[in-house]
Formats: structure tokens, C-alpha cells, sequence
């Protein structure tokens, strides 16, 4: 099936693609959000750690659990509409703009764009995460959250390198430009909650054993937008 066609049938995809195009901020922060509560509340569910309110609990606690999430993924989503895809559309403007004026063209440019989202949107995109993360799973003094950024800032950076320009390449010989935001945020979404998964089985090990939760190394990559 060709990619007009497809559209054609898929409403939904269309009405996508047509706001990320006519309001791409918005769009992204919106989608940011939404995946990122369902990538934690998924997580919390594949890794056995579903939230079981008290009868006491509040109604929006309740409800919440009844889909595997909690305040945390609320929080998660916030961070998504807030800070990840606005920082992900603000990084993705000033990267086509520097290649724009380098003015290459073919393979040299698809080499570029790589090395350039690498080296200077991955860092930057891997530091707000970890922030981000660490400020939600209660982190309130610059020394905590710098602390976390530092443990895990290297292997998920080391992670984005493998996976980036894998999925970039597939990307570029696979689907027309306008689908790739969804293929991103798809590829992202699936190795966020993979390692979503395991941080969570490592807080409920050490809880069982009386360690206290908190959090672990976090390997997870942020979602793209």
C-alpha cells in the first residue's frame, strides 16, 4: 500500500500529520506527554509494580491505578509537555538550520545530519531527561539531581549513539519524510519502556529487601517528538 493511500484510510494518522505540520510545538509537546505517561504506566505494569491505592486513596488516585499509572506518570507526562518536546522541536529547528547553511547535499548531508544530532542534540536531550527524571522521582537540590544526570548520562548517551543513526538510516531508506516523527517517536517509546521496565524491577528488588526506592541508574531514552 503507498503512502498516499494509506493516509487516505488512516484519518487519524492524516489529522496528525496535518497539525504537526501547521502547529509542530504544540504537536510535539502534546505527543511527548501522552507517551510518556503510557510508557510509565506500561512500565509499571510489564514490571509487576501496578499501583494498589488504600480504599482511602483519592478518587484521582483510583483512577489513575485502574490504568497502571500513578502521580508519577502524571508527572512524567508534564515533563514530556514541558520540557522534552519543546527542547526536542527547539534542538531539531536550530540542527536543520546549521545544516541548512552548510549547504551539502546526498550522502554528506544525511552523514552530517547524524553527527549532528549525536554530538550536539543528543547530549543536551540526554541532560534534560536525567534532570528531568531525577526531579520526579523527588530530587530537590542541585547536588541530587547532578548526581543523577552523572550516573546515567554516559550509557544512555552511548545507547542514543547505537540507536540514533540505526533508526535515522532505516528512516531515510524506508519512509517518506513525514512519517518519520511517528517512526521516531515509536522507536524511542519502545526502548524507553524496556528500560523503564527494569529501573522499576530494580526499585521493587531493593524495596523488598528493605533498601528503601530510590532510584537506580536510568538507562532509558527520552522519546522523541
Amino acid at each position: 500500500m503507498s503512502t498516499a493511500s494509506f493516509k487516505q484510510r488512516n484519518h487519524l494518522l492524516e489529522a496528525y500529520l496535518r497539525n504537526l505540520a501547521a502547529r509542530p510545538l504544540a504537536t510535539k509537546a502534546a505527543t511527548a506527554a501522552v507517551l510518556q505517561f503510557t510508557q510509565d504506566a506500561l512500565a509499571s505494569y510489564l514490571a509487576g509494580t501496578r499501583p494498589k491505592p488504600s480504599k482511602a486513596a483519592p478518587p484521582h488516585i483510583k483512577a489513575l491505578a485502574t490504568v497502571s499509572a500513578d502521580m508519577t506518570s502524571v508527572r512524567m507526562a508534564l515533563a514530556g509537555a514541558l520540557v522534552f518536546g519543546p527542547l526536542n522541536h527547539a534542538l531539531g529547528l536550530f540542527v536543520t538550520k546549521l545544516l541548512a547553511a552548510r549547504g551539502t547535499t546526498g550522502g554528506r548531508a544525511k552523514l552530517e545530519a547524524i553527527l549532528a544530532h549525536n554530538l550536539i542534540a543528543a547530549p543536551i536531550n540526554t541532560a534534560a531527561y536525567l534532570a528531568s527524571v531525577a526531579v520526579v522521582n523527588g530530587a530537590r537540590t542541585s547536588n541530587a539531581i547532578l548526581a543523577l544526570v552523572q550516573r546515567g548520562f554516559f550509557s544512555m548517551l552511548r545507547a542514543t549513539w547505537v540507536v540514533s543513526p540505526t533508526s535515522m538510516v532505516i528512516a531515510s531508506k524506508t519512509l517518506p519524510p513525514e512519517l518519520w516523527p511517528i517512526f521516531f517517536n515509536f522507536v524511542g517509546f519502545v526502548l524507553g519502556t524496556l528500560a523503564a521496565v527494569r529501573v522499576k524491577k530494580a526499585q521493587l528488588a531493593a524495596a523488598r529487601k528493605g533498601k528503601g526506592v530510590a532510584p537506580p541508574k536510568d538507562d532509558s531514552a527520552p522519546t522523541s517528538s
